[in-house]
């Protein structure tokens, strides 16, 4: 079996959905699945087996920024590669966003499944009426989480089969921890409102405990809170793959305050592989991985006190931490990417066998 599958985002830059699909083309790699990816690059492709479609632009999205490239060369691109590719099924993450899927799900004619990642409100550039027919051209569609589903049926309608994220769980077990003297409280994301980096560090301003914070990322907030000057941080700015897992690797606990707007936790997942406790807001997305008391301590977003309260406890209490561990280890199981892969080739042999929109309307 061949597979396309296409990615709205650059292959070359960190991000949920197009590692997502890195990740599971390398499962099905190992299934014996042909499979290429087609997506931006801002650089060469990052590994044998991606299609570059061109460079791209930032896009403001669901409250972050996306990096996504559009345009008459990029639609061509994507055709063409889709042409000499030949696909028998197309996998399309993100069918609505603009660039190589939407391309696709237009202009491809064979059997096509998508898998929608957002939740929460969306941009007004998914909204447009004719997307909502196109998605029709779907045999199968996919949700990330009972929140993805409910935000794509609120918009487009249909049916979705509801499978999780995937985590490659030998890939997070082999980093060498990062040597550090304190305890260390790990943060990883874009600096921007909704990942909740303001409220954690208003929270650690008053944590009372002999410990650091470690910060990966940067974004539009950063400079205004390194000028908060809040005692006891590291700013690390963005790392390596393999410098960002021997933090997470060697840090004491990991701490994810959201405040929404996510729609699966794969970071928590992470988290749970390198065998690190968690606490992390109670949002949609969060609470389908983690389960309050028993893989993580989870608090109400947006709150410094509670979460403040959160960290104190997961820092002071070592059998805690061991349960939260263990538990998270056994979850992560779960949610393994060659589970992942197993369920998305059953739904490509479906796929194949179920008859097109068009027959079907006969």
């Amino acid at each position: 079996m061949r597979i396309a599958m296409v990615s709205p985002y650059s292959l070359t830059r960190p991000g949920g959905v197009q590692g997502q699909a890195m990740g599971l083309a390398r499962e099905l790699r190992t299934l014996g699945v042909d499979v290429r990816v087609i997506g931006p690059c801002d650089g060469p492709p990052p590994s044998p087996g991606v299609v570059s479609v061109g460079a791209s632009v930032n896009w403001d999205s669901n409250g972050s920024v996306a990096p996504i490239a559009t345009g008459k060369v990029v639609a061509r691109r994507t055709i063409e590669a889709l042409r000499s590719i030949r696909p028998d099924v197309v996998h399309l993450h993100e069918p609505a966003v603009p660039g190589p899927t939407i391309t696709a799900l237009i202009g491809f004619q064979g059997p096509m499944v998508g898998t929608f990642h957002i939740s929460g409100e969306m941009s007004r550039a998914y909204l447009k009426p004719a997307l909502r027919g196109a998605m029709s051209r779907l045999r199968m569609r996919v949700a990330v989480s009972e929140a993805a589903r409910d935000t794509a049926v609120a918009y487009y309608g249909g049916e979705y089969r509801v499978l999780w994220n995937g985590i490659e769980v030998g890939k997070h077990r082999s980093a060498e921890p990062f040597p550090s003297e304190r305890p260390a409280v790990l943060f990883v994301g874009r600096h921007e409102p909704r990942k909740g980096l303001g409220v954690l560090l208003d929270a650690w301003r008053g944590i009372g405990r002999d410990a650091t914070l470690w910060v990966v990322g940067e974004g539009p907030q950063t400079a205004e809170l390194r000028g908060r000057g809040v005692a006891g941080v590291e700013w690390l700015g963005r790392l390596s793959d393999e410098d960002l897992a021997a933090r997470l690797t060697g840090a004491a606990v990991f701490c994810a305050p959201s405040t929404g707007g996510e729609s699966f936790g794969i970071v928590l997942l992470e988290a749970m592989v390198a065998r690190v406790p968690i606490v992390a807001s109670a949002i949609e997305g969060y609470s389908d991985v983690a389960r309050a008391g028993r893989e993580a301590l989870l608090v109400p977003p947006d709150d410094p006190e509670a979460l403040r309260d959160a960290l104190r406890r997961i820092l002071d209490d070592a059998p805690l931490r061991t349960r939260l561990v263990d538990a998270g280890v056994e979850r992560a199981e779960e949610f393994s990417m060659s589970r992942l892969a197993e369920a998305y080739l059953a739904c490509y042999e479906e796929c194949l066998e179920r008859p097109s929109a068009r027959r079907r309307a006969r």
